[in-house]
């Protein structure tokens, strides 16, 4: 059993704001309101500190004072994780680390395709110095513009272009992270290639701030696209997109940057809610993908290129129509139909979701087998199951029947998700693709994860934070005794 601390001691408080300094935290309980919530509102806690350092140097004697006195850390970026990684729990036992004020680009470096970059910066921040470098940081999530780079690396963020450029453990060189005990583990550097050893960023990437801080980053940046062609396909079932995936990638190669699968009905829910948001033909399909290629030089052939391989597919029926964005701001319409999806379920009333990845090739059989079963268990609820086909990567959504009653239908939550879920672990897929474990999903794992794998996790845990402090009850749970 994880025994249940006391709220920090009033002295500890004084303490550790003595060591901040002025400017360095926040107290009053207003200013502290936004960092106890998650954004979803789903998640509340308490802390009766938010500590705002300013350097890697602040980090590491705050951390090195924390483990001293025994108080939890909760790690904080922009606040715009699903899971409550970034949510203290109730009872005040732990303080709230926000990176804001570190929030610097250290070097921007083009001949070596490389950024290096604090952990309080945002993401969007990080690709407009990309891009006036000539170069670009391919990450793309909806929360750009607040989300920041230690968020993203905590959670191993996914995004639209994880097709072509990988996750966020893909785009990293090197990493700076402040562990549990103060010490600074300096491995920000740029090698490409370097084999000295264990790999030990990886184990601080997608660890939700469990075991460490990471306060910056060398990334990874690519040539800048200056061509890109962006097409909205109709066609019958997913094993139509998953056929048309293997074309293109076999024609085009990894100019292949985005392949985005749309049901109907999601697309009926952004045109009903989302002001701007049109059918881009004139009769409905059952299902559509959203897709990009694009090369790092202008080339007026792409177009040509995909518009071939698209026409290949209508002439054999394997798809029903398509539309090639003639224009910016056509390609910003098709994009807004996919981008607003999320936001359309939101207004049309409950909905439970899932964040799954199942081997690409399988997923139309589980995509047929998930809707049997939710009909099943539930006759009228409505799947949206949307996303990032081109990677495996599905939000598996289900909305409620149309006019019942949304609070009945919400609490059959842990019901269903449990029923999805054992539908994916009989894939041998993963539940959680891209938004982490937080506290959300801390049962989902002990229940689906390899058991090796867990005992693996918790001695790592235990090695580099053997006093529990870093982000208590979040990804692993029961580590806390010491404390």
């Amino acid at each position: 059993m994880t025994r249940e601390c006391e709220p920090i001691a009033p002295a500890a408080l004084d303490e550790l704001k003595s060591l901040l300094g002025p400017g360095g935290y926040l107290d009053a309980p207003a200013d502290i309101e936004p960092f106890v919530v998650d954004h979803r509102r789903r998640y509340r806690g308490d802390a009766p500190l938010v500590a705002l350092p300013d350097s890697t140097a602040a980090v590491s004697a705050l951390l090195r004072r924390c483990a001293a006195l025994g108080v939890g850390v909760v790690p904080h970026g922009g606040n715009t994780g699903y899971c409550g990684a970034a949510t203290p729990r109730p009872g005040g036992r732990e303080i709230v680390v926000s990176l804001r004020r570190m929030g610097r680009i250290r070097a921007v470096e083009p001949a070596g395709n490389s950024i290096t970059v604090e952990a309080g910066c945002i993401l969007q921040e990080v690709q407009a110095a990309a891009e006036a470098a000539d170069r670009l940081f391919p990450m793309s999530l909806g929360s750009g513009g607040s989300c920041t780079i230690g968020g993203n690396l905590s959670t191993n963020a996914g995004g639209t272009a994880v097709l072509r450029y990988g996750m966020m453990r893909d785009l990293v060189l090197g990493l700076e992270v402040v562990l549990p005990d103060g010490r600074v583990l300096d491995q920000l550097r740029a090698l490409r290639k370097d084999n000295t050893g264990y790999d030990l960023r990886h184990l601080f990437i997608g660890a939700e701030g469990s075991l460490g801080i990471i306060t910056a980053a060398c990334l990874k940046l690519f040539p800048r696209p200056r061509g890109h062609a962006t097409a909205f396909v109709a066609l019958d079932d997913p094993a139509a997109a998953v056929r048309l995936l293997d074309r293109l990638r076999a024609g085009l190669g990894d100019t292949v940057t985005t392949f985005e699968l749309v049901p109907r009905i999601a697309l009926d829910l952004a045109c009903r809610h989302v002001p701007g948001c049109s059918d881009p033909f004139g009769a409905p399909a059952p299902w559509y993908v959203l897709l990009e290629v694009s090369l790092p030089a202008a080339a007026a052939g792409l177009g040509d290129a995909l518009e071939a391989r698209l026409a290949a597919g209508l002439e054999t029926s394997e798809l029903r129509d398509a539309v090639i964005a003639a224009s910016l701001a056509q390609r910003e319409a098709l994009w807004r139909l996919r981008e607003s999806i999320p936001a359309a379920q939101t207004r049309e009333g409950a909905s439970l979701k899932h964040d799954i990845s199942i081997e690409t090739h399988a997923l139309p059989a589980f995509v047929e087998a998930g809707r049997s079963l939710l009909e099943r268990l539930v006759p009228g609820s409505r799947l949206v199951a949307y996303g990032h086909l081109g990677d495996g990567n599905l939000h598996f959504n289900l909305s409620g029947p149309a006019g019942g009653d949304d609070a009945a239908f919400l609490a059959r939550g842990a019901e269903l998700r449990r029923a999805v879920h054992d539908l994916v672990a009989s894939y041998r897929g993963s539940f959680s693709a891209e938004h982490g474990i937080g506290q959300d999903k801390v049962a989902e794992l002990e229940r689906y994860e390899d058991p090796v794998a867990l005992d693996l996790m918790r001695g790592i845990k235990r090695l580099l934070d053997p006093q529990g402090i870093m982000n208590p009850g979040k990804v692993l749970r029961g580590l806390e005794e010491a404390r």
